[in-house]
């Protein structure tokens, strides 16, 4: 094949989970898509910080609660070490606590095992491109959970109802093509505003300028 006839670069995906059936459905499933590879499988934390070092993956797609090493223990570790793989968290627990320490380790998102396939394939598009993805259960569960009262915010800081609408479905999982149709304006007005929302909250990305805002108090309950 000529390299104007090459397809565009694929994602390299690495799944870690304890059970082979898990990562077996998974490998099938996301090596359907064309752009999508399954480049290596984990079966703990551990090992999947160990073959991330050696495969640079895209994305890892990470289970929590695996024996030894737990999945956001193996997050944290990939955001210290290997801060340009993306890690997306794919598991059955949809509790305040996990969710928020996974946030706080570093996962770019959050997402439940019945996901249905082409949500899953387009999440990890999404967080490829370093966008945040979150389930709806999440997002709700992550808003309820930040309660750490803090004074009302300085002019500094304080965002625009359009930086609100947009950070608002940020929190709520829609990529900038979703928000820029939600909104009806253009893709690159959306990216705009995140930019001035990272420059307010002093943040340098999309999960943690949610979580600075809900902290703030700076965005709507859901």
């Amino acid at each position: 094949m000529s390299a104007n006839q090459a397809g565009p670069a694929r994602i390299r995906l690495l799944l870690a989970d304890d059970h082979p059936v898990v990562r077996a459905g998974l490998s099938g499933m996301l090596a359907a898509e064309d752009d999508l590879e399954v480049v290596g499988e984990a079966a703990d934390g551990a090992e999947a910080c160990a073959l991330a070092a050696a495969l640079r993956p895209d994305v890892v797609l990470m289970d929590l609660r695996m024996p030894g090493t737990d999945g956001a223990t193996a997050t944290a570790r990939l955001s210290r070490e290997l801060p340009e793989v993306r890690v997306l968290i794919l598991t059955t627990y949809d509790t305040d606590a996990d969710i928020l320490r996974a946030v706080e380790a570093g996962a770019t998102g959050y997402l439940l095992k019945d996901t249905p396939r082409r949500e899953l394939a387009d999440a990890v598009r999404a967080a490829a491109r370093g966008e945040t993805v979150l389930a709806p259960a999440a997002a709700a569960s992550l808003l309820n959970r930040v309660r750490t009262p803090a004074p009302a915010p300085a002019p500094a800081v304080l965002l625009t109802a359009r930086e609100t609408q947009v950070l608002a479905l940020v929190a709520r999982g829609r990529t900038n093509a979703d928000i820029g149709r939600e909104l009806f304006i253009g893709e690159a007005t959306v990216k705009t505003h995140l930019i001035r929302v990272f420059t307010k909250l002093d943040v340098d990305d999309r999960t943690a300028a949610v979580t600075a805002a809900m902290r703030l108090g700076l965005l709507p309950q859901p």
